[in-house]
């Protein structure tokens, strides 16, 4: 069973990757910085690759909201339609007109 405890670790290589929690499994995300941006960054290479990590945890559940946002929007539409074409009723141009 699949650990839902995550951690980010930097392996000996240098490389800082997001893993599940006592498993040996593929990293689920991987953060390599060359030479020269470790000599920019120094000892705070851990704390910027969490940071990275956490931010793009953030955009994809504001991505996930957003597209379940528009899939209930496309529903209701959908829906309307639906009803008005049950009751054949459209406007002078074609529009949906609901009583």
């Amino acid at each position: 069973m699949s650990s839902f405890f995550l951690e980010v670790v930097q392996l000996p290589d240098g490389d800082i990757v997001l893993q599940r929690v006592g498993e040996e499994a593929e990293p689920l995300v991987s953060i390599r910085f060359s030479e020269e941006s470790f000599a920019y960054i120094g000892d705070a290479g851990l704390d910027i690759a969490k940071i990275m990590i956490q931010s793009g945890i953030q955009a994809v559940a504001h991505i996930n909201e957003a597209q379940a946002r528009d899939k209930s929007a496309q529903d209701v539409a959908m829906t309307l339609e639906d009803l008005a074409a049950d009751n054949g009723e459209h406007g002078e141009h074609g529009d949906l007109v609901l009583h």
